[in-house]
């Protein structure tokens, strides 16, 4: 005689909740747990659409620090305009094209950071520094911007 099981797991963005045989729960829940990672990693990509990419196909690193770790490694915890550099160059390893400040702002915001003053000053900071270029989409991070953050040349 099988026993009826229930239960319920929930690992960041990933949840499963499942009911009935003992054995077979424990087989989905293997199945769950399996493809967690890979979840979690699609979860954390931007949902608007302009700015959806397929990371497999852009040779992209899919697993990078997380938004504050990557803000405090490359000294944008104090400064907003390096903050807005960081991010952008945090959401260009995400894939995330073309950048915009908008999107920045939704980073911070969605992941919980200190938000910018006036984001539209932080990027004009940057471009006069040379650290990004306005283009017609948005912007990008120039050589001199990847330099400054850490980057070698790439």
């Amino acid at each position: 005689m099988s026993t009826q099981s229930k239960i319920e797991v929930r690992v960041g963005a990933v949840s499963f909740t499942g009911e009935g045989d003992a054995a077979w729960l424990a087989e989905q829940l293997d199945k769950v747990l399996n493809a967690a990672p890979e979840v979690a990693a699609t979860a954390m990509l931007p949902d608007t659409e302009n700015e959806k990419v397929d990371l497999s196909q852009t040779g992209k690193k899919t697993h990078i620090a997380t938004l504050a770790s990557y803000i405090k490694q490359k000294g944008g915890s104090e400064n907003q305009v390096d903050r807005f550099l960081a991010t952008a160059d945090w959401l260009s390893q995400r894939g995330v094209k073309p950048l915009t400040t908008a999107a920045v702002t939704k980073a911070l915001r969605d992941h919980h950071q200190k938000k910018l003053a006036n984001p539209a000053d932080a990027l004009n900071k940057n471009v006069t520094k040379g650290f990004c270029e306005k283009s017609s989409d948005g912007f990008f991070i120039t050589p001199d911007g990847l330099e400054k953050l850490g980057h070698s040349n790439e």
